[in-house]
């Protein structure tokens, strides 16, 4: 198992801050699975209109969030490192528990299918053990 702490992950991947949202990510099969956490905290931007006085972390930011640990997990492998990975679309989204300040987000990632640089990312987004959000997500990774 490879862990990338957030220093790793920007050598990884192009996000930053604000846009960066994965604090830690534990590839657990090269190219294809992994866990990633997100530590939510009151600070988060989006919490000053999302909503004030009931701050819930929005459900594209999870599947963000999600998506950049798929991100990770892929751009780790040699023959992708460097390249830019796009959303491609978003598949049977479900969000099942709020997401609030104080929260960790753990997310369960695998690539359930790559074909040259397009392929599908499938994912479990838990607090406290319980499921927040899962769902697909379809990528491209530049060339």
């Amino acid at each position: 198992m490879n862990t990338y702490n957030v220093n790793d992950i920007m050598n990884l991947i192009p996000h930053r801050q604000p846009f960066l949202f994965v604090d830690k990510v534990e590839i657990t099969e090269e190219g294809k699975t992994g866990t990633g956490y997100k530590m939510v905290t009151i600070n988060e931007p989006f919490f000053q209109g999302h909503f004030p006085g009931n701050p819930v972390m929005p459900g594209v930011i999870i599947i963000e969030t999600m998506a950049q640990v798929g991100a990770v997990i892929l751009l780790a492998r040699d023959d992708f490192k460097g390249k830019t990975p796009y959303f491609a679309g978003i598949n049977k989204f479900r969000f099942k528990k709020k997401v609030q300040p104080g929260d960790v987000l753990k997310m369960d990632v695998e690539i359930i299918k790559l074909r040259g640089v397009i392929g599908i990312g499938q994912g479990t987004a838990y607090v406290d053990g319980e499921v927040a959000a899962e769902g697909e997500f379809l990528f491209a990774i530049d060339k």
